[in-house]
């Protein structure tokens, strides 16, 4: 299901956010980590997968911050669903502030997608900073900003990434 896209557009670039509207996802991160992103790259988009109890109050940083033009909450997306999703993604950006084995992330490296995850629990197991995903800290918007345009500028950088987390994401299966 999962499978590489054609080529991701890096003049408008698309960040791809896979995680639940909780507290615990910090979906707030990845919403002023995309502000500082969208200063370089101005028809940056940002789409925002899942529901819950942060939706009301996500919508109203996005609108402080100027952004909520270029974010998309899609609420909850069926499984069947996310890979065409994900093959419009240039970056899957995971800000989690604890997690075990996010399956996103392992959707993301199946789609040719480069991820920036938070270095938290399960993942630093999962994937290995500079060899299948960027990592930063957790709760750290400007890191996860820099990973990103990093990814955006470093064409090479993120073209191994992609090789090299699609090769990792082959390792598992249901």
């Amino acid at each position: 299901r999962f499978t590489p896209g054609e080529g991701r557009d890096t003049a408008a670039p698309h960040i791809l956010v896979a995680r639940n509207l909780e507290r615990i996802y910090d979906n707030a991160s990845a919403i002023r980590a995309f502000a500082l992103v969208r200063a370089q790259h101005p028809a940056a988009r940002l789409t925002i997968t899942g529901s819950g109890p942060e939706r009301a109050a996500l919508e109203r940083q996005a609108q402080e911050l100027g952004v909520a033009e270029a974010v998309t909450f899609t609420g909850r997306v069926e499984n069947a669903e996310m890979p065409a999703l994900y093959r419009t993604a240039s970056i899957v950006l995971n800000p989690s502030l604890a997690d075990n084995t996010p399956v996103s992330i392992l959707e993301a490296l199946a789609s040719g997608v480069p991820v920036v995850s938070t270095n938290v629990g399960g993942v630093p197991f999962l994937v290995e900073h500079e060899t299948t995903a960027l990592l930063v800290p957790p709760g750290d918007h400007a890191a996860m900003a820099r990973a990103c345009l990093r990814l955006l500028a470093e064409q090479g950088l993120t073209q191994m990434l992609v090789r090299s987390g699609h090769e990792l994401s082959s390792e598992f299966a249901w």
